[in-house]
């Protein structure tokens, strides 16, 4: 590495929501491990907080999802993104690392072009699965793109993107190390209830769309399988309007926020209902049995289905290249619809070990580069890009 200027380089860095959150933490850690004066600015949640991060601004204010959920919040948005901005400018770091959430970070690393900062960006940005001519606007964002998925470094590298593969996080997501007897016991659960996870998202703009008709779908199920159990992991940050949507269910839920009781509660699961995304892999590494189903605004379902270029929205069904698990949207995303999927689950018993055999094919491809863990691939790319712009921690 090069000589540093700087003996204890500032890492300015970004997480707009709680799975960019957890990515920031490990990144932070696995930086300290190898570099231990390496300070942090920017704006992140709990677990960044955790590794010392002192957030310019609640990350909750950047947790939005939806082309029409967010326009009553574009002015504060625009107010959150100068703020950023302006303390780039004042703190002039070494290097920007935005974490996910497009939308924000791309805009952010457009604005502080002109500052001479070195910039990454991690997590690619889902061209590939629609908008594909948005890929023209990148060059010249960041000086390096950190992509979790293995067919993304050769999309982007086509079009001369610095990308570097560096694993899914999910695979040290510890999903599945849960301890199902513990779950039962913590929570005074009969050794014959079935649990079913329900995964509503960790958008405060989610959560409204998905637990009416989970809850209505609870309200069927339970007629015929009355043992049914359903359990609710959330991040903090949207615990209590899950409480609040959830007091009148058929079945009061059993709500998660603790990590730990969260994989506890995959390892007893019988079955599953989530929204798309990552959830769907951590689901898939703990062996979750699961349908996946989503509900947007209908404008916002209309204008993407004109968009979308990819045959699924599930991630797994997407890496495997074939639909092992039901996609359950929009329209699908109804009560009876739903109750008949969990029961299915629950009941059949060889649909059941088919997704549990496809899962484990998706996730052999999902490792860090030479098998190492994606959070030590992604702090080795931040530490060669340090030493090429001559801050070697």
């Amino acid at each position: 590495m090069a000589v540093s200027s700087n003996p204890s380089p500032l890492i300015w860095i970004l997480a707009g929501e709680a799975s960019g959150d957890v990515l920031g933490a490990r990144l932070m850690q696995a930086l300290r491990a190898r570099a231990p004066a390496i300070r942090f600015a920017g704006v992140g949640g709990a677990r960044m907080a955790q590794q010392g991060l002192d957030s310019l601004f609640p990350m909750r204010d950047l947790a939005v999802m939806g082309l029409v959920e967010i326009l009553p919040r574009l002015r504060h948005l625009s107010r959150r993104l100068d703020e950023a901005v302006a303390d780039v400018a004042a703190q002039k770091p070494d290097l920007v690392i935005t974490i996910d959430s497009p939308g924000f970070a791309l805009r952010l690393l457009k604005k502080i072009s002109g500052l001479g900062v070195a910039r990454m960006h991690y997590v690619a940005p889902q061209v590939w699965a629609w908008r594909q001519k948005r890929v023209k606007e990148f060059p010249g964002l960041w000086d390096e793109l950190l992509c979790l998925l293995p067919f993304e470094e050769d999309f982007f590298s086509r079009h001369g993107l610095k990308t570097r593969f560096v694993g899914h996080p999910v695979i040290q997501s510890g999903a599945r190390d849960g301890d199902a007897a513990r779950f039962r016991a913590r929570h005074k659960l009969a050794d014959g209830a079935r649990i079913l996870v329900l995964m509503p998202g960790s958008r405060r703009s989610e959560v409204p769309r998905l637990l009416p008709v989970f809850g209505q779908m609870l309200a069927r199920l339970s007629a015929v399988m009355p043992d049914v159990v359903p359990v609710v992991p959330v991040s903090s940050v949207v615990a209590p309007a899950v409480e609040r949507a959830t007091r009148d269910w058929p079945v009061r839920p059993i709500v998660v926020t603790d990590l730990a009781d969260k994989h506890d509660a995959f390892a007893a699961a019988g079955a599953a209902l989530t929204k798309s995304g990552t959830s769907t892999l951590e689901l898939a590494l703990a062996g979750v049995p699961m349908a996946v189903t989503y509900r947007v605004n209908p404008v916002t379902a209309f204008i993407a289905r004109r968009l979308i270029r990819v045959p699924y929205v599930a991630m797994v069904n997407l890496l495997a290249g074939r639909a092992v698990v039901p996609e359950l949207l929009q329209e699908n995303c109804r009560p009876d619809v739903l109750a008949r999927a969990v029961r299915t689950l629950f009941e059949d018993r060889a649909a059941a070990q088919a997704q549990k055999d496809a899962f484990a094919s998706v996730l052999r491809g999902l490792e860090g580069p030479g098998g190492v863990l994606p959070a030590d691939a992604a702090a080795q790319a931040v530490l060669d890009l340090l030493a090429r712009k001559g801050q070697a921690a």
